[in-house]
């Protein structure tokens, strides 16, 4: 079972890896992982895709994120309204004579071409997964030189609350 993960963390050096080291011990494996800072410079949101077994380890997986030190709120955000994307840059094989055909395929997709050579371009797209994933699809067939994937950032629809300052979590721990 496939879960989408959030995971509001303090801006520190070793989070990331602490909290990936505790998904691997327990045999998670992480399918695609983005971590960046919020609005307030000291607190970074990190959103992951992650395969589950079922919910009785996904409830001890969220458990255990909870518990280390840095991690403030955690949330299995897969059932609730999202706002969800992830970022493709993709260099395809060209030449001059199929650049205008390539084009054609990757503007329904409201992609663009971001860096051009004698014999490639680059391609940025941005969206739900799965439409990162019909592009790459029809650009196949002309080759793929290179491939790189932001993997999913997403956070829930509408107002929430927002963490603004520093709560003093150790006095539960």
């Amino acid at each position: 079972m496939r879960r989408i993960i959030t995971a509001t963390v303090q801006n520190r050096s070793g989070v990331l890896n602490r909290v990936t080291g505790l998904l691997h011990k327990r045999q998670f494996n992480i399918e695609s992982i983005s971590v960046g800072r919020t609005e307030t410079e000291s607190i970074s949101k990190m959103t992951f895709v992650v395969e589950v077994p079922d919910f009785q380890k996904l409830e001890q997986m969220i458990k255990q994120l909870h518990k280390q030190i840095d991690v403030l709120k955690v949330s299995d955000i897969t059932d609730k309204a999202i706002v969800a994307r992830e970022l493709a840059l993709i260099k395809v094989v060209s030449n001059s004579q199929i650049r205008n055909e390539i084009q054609g395929i990757i503007e329904p997709f409201r992609a663009s071409i971001i860096d051009v050579s004698r014999d490639s371009l680059t391609v940025q797209v941005t969206g739900k997964t799965d439409k990162v994933e019909a592009l790459i699809e029809l650009l196949r067939p002309y080759g793929i030189k290179e491939l790189a994937r932001t993997g999913l950032t997403a956070f829930l629809r509408g107002h929430q609350p927002q963490v603004t300052e520093i709560p003093d979590y150790s006095i539960l721990k």
